[in-house]
């Protein structure tokens, strides 16, 4: 009898644990429901030049539900930039359509003249706000 509730146990705790996966995750970024932006051409991408040097005050932004300073809010056309610090990339930042490499990467920063300084933490508002640690690589088609 002592097995039964036992296995009876394991069996709702699998089935709460199966269903809790399934669960649908919701985005940082909403859908788009205004009006459409012109989608940038990479090239239009690549002849602007680099934004305006960062503010030397960090920035506060609510990531994870969490309010954080990071020292560079990237809310503009993503191209040629440099970073370092902490750099939080909001839903507004604007990239390139991209291409897709064998592996189905995008490579919207094809071309693009991004430096991530070493030991830069850069939080992505699109991947559910994902810290990255490790550059753009994936997005430039370079090997990391």
């Amino acid at each position: 009898m002592l097995r039964n509730r036992y296995s009876y146990f394991f069996f709702i705790v699998l089935v709460i644990f199966v269903l809790s996966a399934c669960e649908r995750n919701e985005t940082v970024c909403p859908l788009d429901e205004g009006s459409p932006q012109a989608t940038l051409s990479l090239e239009e991408l690549i002849n602007l030049s680099p934004p305006a040097a960062a503010s030397s005050e960090p920035v506060e932004v609510l990531i994870r539900g969490r309010k954080m300073k990071v020292d560079r809010l990237v809310d503009y056309p993503l191209c040629n930039d440099n970073w370092s610090g902490t750099v939080y990339v909001s839903c507004d930042a604007q990239v390139a359509e991209a291409e897709f490499d064998a592996d189905a990467n995008p490579l919207f920063l094809r071309g693009c003249n991004l430096n991530i300084a070493p030991n830069t933490v850069v939080y992505v508002a699109a991947h559910n706000d994902a810290p990255y640690y490790k550059g753009c690589s994936c997005h430039t088609g370079s090997a990391p």
